[in-house]
């Protein structure tokens, strides 16, 4: 969603250790979903870019999502699922806020 994030940003914003992630990014990196860009202003960073490859991939993507999005919440009113969120949201900030203590 977002070309040009370092790796580091990208495990904090999806809440993956780097190490997971780095194992899941080469194998996306090997099927041409991604290339990873050293930073020019900060040599020691590499930044990820989706490639065409993954772009086209998007409608797909959104389609798989909306439908699986259909499935889990059949039967909740928007209410229900605003405040399901929510309460998840909650969750993962207390696990943020324990793992930095």
């Amino acid at each position: 969603q977002e070309d040009g994030i370092s790796i580091r940003s990208l495990s904090t914003k999806c809440g993956l250790a780097i190490t997971s992630l780095t194992t899941m990014l080469e194998r996306m990196e090997n099927q041409g979903l991604i290339s990873r860009v050293q930073s020019e202003t900060d040599k020691r960073k590499t930044l990820l870019f989706l490639t065409e490859k993954a772009h086209a991939l998007k409608g797909e993507y959104d389609s798989v999502s909306d439908e699986m999005g259909n499935i889990y919440y059949k039967g909740f009113s928007e209410e229900e699922i605003t405040r399901f969120e929510e309460c998840l949201d909650r969750i993962r900030k207390n696990l943020e806020e324990w793992q930095k203590s």
